[in-house]
């Protein structure tokens, strides 16, 4: 890939995917940005002769098929794609109806899968290409409250590694981002959606998980401006790690699910590696 890339950014217009795109333009890349509504995306990002806003929900192939045309028809060519792109449904599993676990499955899951499914054409005719998704610590492990996101973000796991064994021998990388808690804008009640139905059994618990979550929005330790400077930096080395693990917290949990794993091997190892056929 040219030291001058061409970057893809989902929702750009708030939150993270502004920090990325202000980033990317600063080290002298040409950014697409892409959101729902491209006034803010304009807003946010102002205007420059190395920016292209695009219209993209990121659920629609079609939108994302339009967006990476009028990507390559400016630019040339498309080096970098960050789905970023992400929404949060929260709440006990009994409570979030099939509807909001679908919402949560197809902005978060599909959604990228459009996007990657698009860009992809492009980046197999140059043999080069860097597919920057961001997960979370939740795609790492599962937490109460949180079974929609985890979900989808657990999803995106598995999808990546295997993408990254289909798409290497044509030049193009992945990496997966863990983050932990930064200050960004998915606690907010544009991004951050609570389950409609309540069930008496959850209440006292629901209660104190509501408390913690509309309170916790502006308290997160990561500054998503150090996030973004940092995907910077590791999209620009020759060979890009496959994960990247952001944030003290999130290297945290990182540890602990890896030591969780570790003790869950061997608790029952015996038993495990007696099951295979006896030869006779």
């Amino acid at each position: 890939m040219t030291s001058n890339k061409v970057w893809m950014i989902t929702g750009a217009g708030r939150g993270m995917g502004v920090d990325i795109a202000k980033a990317a333009l600063a080290a002298g890349h040409k950014v697409v940005a892409t959101g729902r509504n491209t006034g803010k995306v304009v807003e946010a990002l102002g205007e420059s002769d190395k920016l292209l806003v695009a219209k993209l929900d990121i659920t629609k192939p079609a939108e994302a098929e339009i967006a990476v045309k009028a990507a390559v028809d400016k630019f040339g060519r498309l080096d970098v794609l960050v789905n970023n792109a992400a929404n949060f449904y929260a709440g006990f599993f009994e409570e979030l109806s099939s509807e909001q676990m679908e919402q949560q499955l197809s902005t978060s899951l599909i959604g990228p899968m459009n996007v990657t499914r698009a860009v992809l054409p492009a980046m197999r005719r140059q043999r080069s290409g860097l597919i920057m998704t961001i997960s979370s610590t939740a795609g790492l492990i599962g937490f109460e409250f949180g079974t929609a996101y985890a979900a989808s973000k657990f999803g995106l796991e598995g999808w990546m590694q295997s993408l990254q064994a289909e798409i290497e021998p044509f030049g193009i990388n992945t990496i997966t981002v863990n983050p932990g808690f930064f200050r960004t804008e998915l606690l907010t009640k544009e991004s951050t959606n609570f389950a409609e139905q309540t069930i008496d059994d959850y209440n006292e618990r629901r209660a104190q998980q509501m408390e913690f979550w509309q309170g916790y929005n502006g308290q997160q330790s990561g500054d998503p401006a150090k996030l973004a400077q940092a995907l910077i930096q590791i999209s620009s080395e020759q060979k890009p790690p496959r994960r990247f693990i952001a944030g003290a917290d999130a290297v945290d949990t990182a540890e602990q699910v890896a030591a969780t794993l570790k003790q869950q091997t061997d608790a029952y190892r015996d038993l495990s590696v007696s099951l295979a056929y006896d030869e006779v």
